[in-house]
């Protein structure tokens, strides 16, 4: 992306809000370290992610209450804003703005937010750090799934840390603490430099602004803690790095603990300086002079709360954001009463997973039925096998998506469109899917044609041999099933699997007015791979249903 400036324009209507499906709408989180814009198209109550974009820009600074923004960090601000607008322009997107601490507590936040209206054509919309977390909190349920469970979601900024919990999208209790990383690194550890003392001096002080909040954390409960945002992620990428893991596409839903988390704070805070603390195997060298504070905050809210282990969302403020922004869209005319009904009723956010694999295939594939057939299918026959199989049960989503994504690749090219299929699934954003998921799945997808999975392939090879069954046994079954619609019009409408001795029998149930000995002949061509799984001949017969 160009970083010229562009000049300045008409700032935004408020009132040009999305209000159909296909519209496309973005979300700008203005943060104390960094900004991040997410353009989106709208689906119904819920989007599909058009492209994002993040700066770092450091807007807010102090150790005590961020009262006055420097000029350089507005300049800085403005520029980003404007190089963001032609973003969100260049897709025809409407933009919401919300600034946080950094902009709540400037005295000359007036300055700052004059520019942006006037040289950037963005209006920005201050938000108090309780709307913060209610925010971050849609935000995190449409990348972790964890809509019925009771959960507290931690997020640590640059200038505010919010804890939350809440269930079902309703906030029980919620707290906002100016304990952002950067605010910290600027009072104990100032150019990123750290001493024991520095460090005991922190902890001491973040403990005690925190103890405020444990009797609403007590009373509660919670069966789930979820931290989100640039901490958050950084100290999951160290724990990951610590672990020896390969590179991980995404961190989303990464889980570690307490014993991790304080071995990370460890490591960091051995190492007296930024520079030298940038180096560490997963961090990001940026981030290196303000992850000592934020990691001290998730350790402190860690001890402070009785968290066993955090969960890591990808999703935050600027995903709250969108939704909120699309729910009150739909109520448009409408009250705020209105909009918060329509917020309280989220009941996408239940499968967020589900849903992401559905818009992928609704943009790649030109035959949905087909796939949402052979999907039936091939559950059908993992369900009638499952004795023989013994795959774990949760494996069964990873077999439903695969035959859903089976055929994306075609958006590429028709040749090796299967190996097309395992990129475009891997290098989609898939929301509530861990990276060993995405993995799993898209080699699932991979192999359900030509060759079948093989120890010279880079990417099964690096399974472990649990996951190397699974994905063998699942796209034996999904090729067998994909045969029985070889006609791409679903004449075999179920089927039934019985075992006799070392034989398979698979019965393709079909209407009595159609021939099914296409499918028939081709799932049996197919069943090859599912024959060495299980250890027995399969055999495929019409059956009229």
């Amino acid at each position: 992306m160009a970083d010229g400036d562009v000049g300045a324009s008409q700032p935004a209507d408020s009132s040009d809000r999305p209000d159909r499906d296909g519209s496309t709408v973005a979300a700008l989180d203005l943060g104390t370290n960094s900004f991040h814009l997410v353009v989106a198209r709208v689906r119904g109550a819920t989007y599909e992610v058009v492209t994002r974009e993040k700066e770092t820009i450091r807007l807010g600074h102090g150790g005590g209450d961020m009262k006055v923004l420097a000029d350089d960090a507005i300049e800085r601000g403005v520029s980003a804003l404007r190089r963001m607008k032609r973003i969100a322009d260049s897709h025809g997107a409407t933009v919401r703005a919300v600034a946080t601490s950094a902009v709540r507590e400037a005295e000359n936040a007036d300055v700052f937010i004059g520019r942006a209206r006037r040289d950037a054509g963005i209006e920005v919309e201050v938000i108090s750090g309780i709307e913060e977390a209610r925010l971050i909190h849609l935000g995190v349920l449409q990348a972790v799934p964890a809509f019925d469970r009771r959960l507290l979601l931690v997020d640590i900024g640059g200038g505010s840390t919010e804890v939350l919990v809440g269930e079902r999208g309703i906030t029980l209790a919620a707290r906002s603490f100016k304990l952002g990383a950067v605010r910290l690194t600027d009072r104990f550890f100032p150019g990123g430099n750290c001493t024991p003392r520095a460090v005991d001096e922190c902890r001491t002080y973040v403990r005690s602004t925190l103890a405020g909040f444990e009797r609403d954390v007590a009373k509660h409960g919670f069966e789930i803690a979820i931290a989100s945002s640039g901490t958050a992620e950084t100290v999951a990428a160290l724990v990951a790095a610590r672990r020896g893991a390969a590179a991980l596409h995404t961190l989303n839903r990464f889980v570690f603990d307490r014993a991790e988390l304080d071995a990370v704070v460890e490591e960091l805070t051995a190492k007296r300086t930024a520079s030298s603390r940038a180096s560490i195997a997963g961090l990001d060298a940026p981030r290196a002079d303000i992850i000592v504070a934020g990691a001290i905050v998730l350790q402190c809210v860690a001890e402070t709360f009785a968290i066993p282990e955090f969960t890591f969302s990808d999703a935050a403020l600027r995903e709250g954001v969108l939704l909120d922004t699309i729910s009150r869209s739909h109520g448009e005319g409408e009250d705020d009463a209105h909009h918060l009904r329509h917020l309280s009723d989220l009941r996408h956010l239940r499968d967020v997973s589900r849903q992401s694999i559905a818009a992928l295939a609704a943009r790649c594939d030109d035959d949905v039925a087909h796939s949402a057939h052979v999907a039936r299918l091939a559950l059908q026959l993992y369900d009638a096998t499952a004795s023989l199989h013994r795959v774990p049960d949760h494996c069964r989503d990873y077999l439903e998506a695969a035959a859903t994504l089976a055929n994306v690749g075609l958006v590429i090219s028709h040749s090796k469109h299967h190996l097309h299929s395992y990129y475009v699934i891997r290098n989609s954003e898939l929301a509530g899917l861990t990276d060993h998921e995405i993995e799993m799945i898209a080699l699932v997808a991979r192999y359900h044609r030509k060759s079948a999975p093989k120890a010279s392939h880079p990417e099964f090879q690096a399974l472990d041999a649990d996951s190397q069954q699974v994905v063998r046994t699942l796209a034996g079954i999904l090729r067998l099933a994909i045969g029985l619609d070889r006609s791409h019009d679903g004449r075999v409408i179920s089927l039934r699997a019985t075992r006799r001795g070392r034989r398979l029998l698979i019965e393709a149930i079909h209407r009595p007015d159609v021939d099914v000995g296409l499918e028939v002949y081709t799932a049996h061509e197919r069943s090859a791979l599912l024959e060495q799984v299980l250890g027995m001949r399969v055999d495929v017969l019409a059956a009229t249903g």
